[in-house]
């Protein structure tokens, strides 16, 4: 027997012999502290499965992709622009001193150029929010004008917005709707948003926007500090990085220069970062036919032949010819762009490449989503609620009409016909007063999300419009491309479980 005084040792110590020294560095032997996860808003989100592990290339756009452009700043050079332009045309001169709005629009919208609309659909094009002018459309005029008919939005009448360049013209046509209606003017709708879009392309083909912008990068452009970190942690795991653009390349050279110049002492310049580097290339034309690729030398353009070389500079192009010289297999390519149309659902459309989407707004849509957190969960409430009395309705309507067919006048049957009308009239009323609830609290998320259009993703239940092209052409998206870094380069992103509404 031992000391019975002795004090037993910790139960933690293991056998002498077989000591496991603690290690003299604080907190390594603790579990990971609280808030370890990557915060929400710099997450990847997931559509399909996606092995980066197998992927060989990936292929950026520069343009709100790589460049991260302040939005408001270049709505408003957008905007000014384009004014300068349509007095030019003829429009009159007080338009300069009108106010314009560049919160105003998201994208996604349609623009009905017969009646000067401006729509925001739901996934199946039902339209349940729109605007003329400036002035919100009641909804009976929109289940007069477009729920009566199915809407086509390819047809010459419509014209989307999906690219946040293009909010400008949005946030330029709304306004002036607006003023010239005030004042009593005569407006063919469809000319003039003609004529906002042709003076914002005419300010990008004179090169106006180009000098404003490489005139003052640091007013119209946010440079990420994580960006050339992101790219050169691909780059180290293996992986071939190229650029595939529409900007010209005298833009691209200045707008890499500052965004990734002298950022890494490894990288002498932005080119060395990127295998390839293809401007001009006309997306989205450049997935389908294109035209030939050209290798820029100086000034000059010269036919490329056998195979493309690191660190050159080409133009134009196609996608079949970039494959076959740079010896790409299609499913091994994951293109990272913001366009939806030219950059996402094209490449998914006519290539097997992978593709994952930027969509700035998401760090808006984010933190409004967990700000009304407390409001989205009395809607699901509200929504049990309303499915459980549905049921309570239709089970008493059943047994009181189940008694109307009953010719007896006995007391009892009596009494239970006046106990069931008085059941259906309270859960008529409480059904009222649960819809008007949730109508209430449906227009007070809304806000939390963009003052005139809602959620850039959603519509009422449904996904927006804009949201069913993210879920069908993005594999992965994401706000920014810097949120890649976080993950590891053999990253497998899954998808979540894709619920039906019999599994819920």
């Amino acid at each position: 027997m031992g000391d019975p005084s002795a004090s037993p040792p910790p139960a933690s110590a293991a056998p002498p012999g077989n000591r496991q020294l603690v290690l003299p560095i604080a907190g390594v032997s603790l579990p990971p502290p609280n808030g370890h996860a990557i915060p929400r808003k710099d997450r990847v989100f997931v559509n399909r499965d996606l092995r980066l592990s197998g992927i060989e290339w990936l292929g950026f756009d520069m343009d709100y992709t790589l460049a991260v452009y302040r939005q408001d700043e270049m709505d408003r050079l957008s905007v000014r622009l384009t004014v300068e332009r349509l007095i030019r045309r003829g429009y009159p001169s007080y338009l300069t001193e009108i106010t314009y709005d560049p919160r105003f629009p998201i994208r996604g919208l349609l623009v009905d150029k017969r009646y000067g609309h401006i729509l925001k659909m739901d996934r199946y094009k039902v339209v349940h929010c729109g605007y003329h002018g400036l002035k919100r459309l009641p909804r009976e005029e929109l289940v007069e004008l477009y729920h009566h008919k199915r809407i086509r939005p390819h047809t010459p009448r419509y014209h989307w917005i999906d690219t946040l360049f293009a909010l400008c013209e949005v946030t330029s046509y709304a306004a002036i709707v607006d003023a010239l209606e005030k004042r009593g003017e005569t407006i063919d709708f469809d000319k003039l948003f003609s004529d906002v879009r042709a003076a914002i392309d005419e300010a990008h083909a004179d090169g106006t926007v180009y000098a404003e912008l490489t005139a003052d990068f640091p007013r119209y452009v946010e440079r990420d500090p994580e960006l050339a970190r992101t790219l050169h942690k691909l780059r180290s795991a293996g992986k071939h990085l190229f650029v595939l653009t529409n900007s010209p390349f005298h833009f691209t050279d200045k707008m890499m220069s500052y965004l990734l110049g002298g950022a890494m002492p490894e990288y002498p310049t932005w080119r060395h970062y990127f295998d390839y580097v293809i401007c001009a290339a006309a997306k989205p034309k450049w997935f389908q036919e294109g035209r030939a690729l050209m290798e820029r030398e100086g000034d000059a353009l010269k036919p490329v032949k056998n195979q493309l070389e690191r660190g050159r500079i080409y133009e134009g192009g196609n996608l079949a010819d970039f494959e076959r010289l740079a010896q790409v297999q299609g499913s091994s390519v994951l293109y990272v762009g913001d366009h939806i149309y030219g950059d996402i659902l094209r490449s998914k459309k006519e290539s097997s490449w992978h593709t994952a989407m930027i969509i700035p707004e998401l760090d808006a849509e984010i933190e409004a989503h967990e700000h009304c957190s407390l409001e989205l969960a009395r809607q699901r409430s509200l929504e049990e609620a309303r499915d459980r009395l549905e049921d309570e309705l239709r089970y008493y309507q059943t047994r009181f009409k189940e008694l109307g067919r009953t010719t007896s006048t006995d007391a009892f049957i009596e009494g239970e016909r006046l106990r069931i009308k008085r059941a259906l009239d309270r859960i008529r009323s409480e059904l009222r007063a649960n819809l008007s609830e949730h109508e209430v609290l449906a227009e007070r998320v809304s806000r939390h999300f963009h003052p005139y259009f809602g959620s850039l993703l959603k519509e009422q239940n449904e996904m927006s419009s804009f949201g069913l092209q993210v879920d069908l052409y993005a594999d992965i998206y994401m706000r920014r491309v810097s949120c890649l870094k976080a993950y590891s380069p053999q990253q497998f992103f899954r998808s979540p479980y894709d619920l039906m509404p019999h599994e819920l």
